[in-house]
């Protein structure tokens, strides 16, 4: 197997913009290890992660926000629903954003996520700062690195530096497990994309359905700092945001299907 320091093609390697960021994640970003015919995806850099795991109770909270007794849009109701359940608004993160009293962010198009089905909802529980090899100018912005201290910050949420989309899945892994058990069945669709975010590795989305909502877990653009940091999130939508899911093995319009689901 080539030496991380070489090309495949055995020549040392130039200098490359970011290419000291990559230095520290022990990784070259043209490094592949070929196995025979097959060829093994190397790990890609984060500069920063922040989250906090998803865990069964905080799914089942959200996952039954759609049916919950319903709360009109007035601000004072929705302010006593918040007090009452423990919540509060969150509005530094992301806009208009709640935070959850397990330490989630939600994000809602409705000004009350609170037993409206029709809302589209998603909880955010995680947060990456992914780096971009052919951009020297995203290293180091000083203004990215304050909006991801923000998420770093909040409590009960954990952070690793200098790491990578493995330490990613690992989380997405977990929060998986954790929407499983709610409902008891494993995700219908698993798929490798990065159809829902800006910037950053291609991560693993999850799908199931209920008899009226998609559930899709995975990475997707935060739009506050224009798509150039990455949510984590478990989005709960309806299925008329979208056609029939696709086939297994359609991933193209797999991809749209997610798109469908949790742009917004």
């Amino acid at each position: 197997m080539p030496s991380p320091e070489r090309h495949l093609d055995g020549m040392e390697p130039g200098p490359t913009p970011g290419a000291f960021a990559l230095k520290f994640c022990g990784l070259d970003e043209d490094v592949q290890s070929a196995v025979g015919t097959r060829v093994i995806r190397m790990p890609t850099c984060v500069h920063l992660f922040a989250y906090r795991p998803l865990t069964l109770d905080a799914v089942a909270e959200f996952v039954g926000l759609p049916t919950a007794r319903r709360v009109t849009e007035d601000a004072d109701a929705v302010d006593a629903e918040l007090r009452g359940r423990g919540w509060s608004w969150e509005n530094d993160l992301v806009c208009d954003s709640l935070r959850t009293r397990y330490g989630h962010v939600l994000c809602s198009d409705e000004l009350s996520p609170f037993g409206h089905p029709d809302a589209r909802n998603f909880l955010v529980f995680g947060e990456l700062y992914p780096l971009d090899p052919q951009d020297e100018h995203m290293t180091n912005e000083a203004w990215l690195r304050g909006h991801m201290d923000d998420w770093c910050q909040l409590p009960g949420w954990e952070s690793r530096e200098a790491c990578t989309d493995k330490d990613c899945e690992t989380v997405l892994a977990q929060a998986a497990q954790a929407v499983t058990e709610y409902l008891g069945t494993e995700p219908e669709r698993t798929l490798l994309s990065s159809a829902a975010v800006v910037t950053g590795p291609d991560l693993s989305h999850r799908i199931w359905r209920t008899s009226t909502h998609a559930l899709v877990l995975g990475p997707a653009a935060d739009n506050g700092p224009y798509g150039y940091l990455t949510h984590l999130q478990l989005s709960c939508t309806p299925l008329s945001c979208g056609p029939a899911l696709p086939t297994a093995d359609d991933e193209d319009a797999l991809a749209d299907w997610i798109t469908a689901h949790v742009d917004w």
